[in-house]
């Protein structure tokens, strides 16, 4: 049986009223201000068990940073290259991908993640990137 522990559940609880995917960093950074001497190290140990135990999910984009997301029904997600933000895209999950995958590999194909990239509305409605566009 696992150990209560109150800085888990708070970073469980943190990430419950999330819905933009963060990284470990931004948790650490939220984490501290109701556990000052928490650190960094405990952050991604407790995260990494969390993800473990099934109870969050540990997403990656291929932006070198993990994202944690509280909902862990599968579901896909984009990843703004501007901003680098971690938004969910709601849309069917395609499980016969799974079965279309299985039949060229050799192993055992159980589930699957997709990572949509883009730029996201708030990135396409900044002053930047109408100028950038423009010229």
């Amino acid at each position: 049986m696992l150990k209560y522990s109150r800085q888990r559940e708070a970073i469980k609880r943190f990430l419950m009223n999330r819905t933009d995917h963060p990284t470990a960093d931004t948790v650490y950074v939220n984490i501290k201000k109701e556990f000052p001497n928490i650190s960094l190290g405990t952050v991604y140990r407790n995260l990494s068990l969390l993800a473990s135990l099934g109870e969050i999910a540990k997403i990656n984009c291929g932006d070198n940073s993990d994202h944690f997301d509280p909902n862990t029904m599968p579901h896909y997600h984009f990843y703004c290259r501007q901003c680098g933000c971690v938004q969910d895209i709601s849309m069917p999950t395609d499980f016969q991908l799974d079965q279309q995958a299985q039949k060229q590999f050799d192993g055992h194909i159980d589930s699957h993640s997709i990572c949509f990239y883009g730029i996201c509305k708030s990135c396409m409605e900044s002053t930047d990137y109408k100028n950038k566009k423009i010229s």
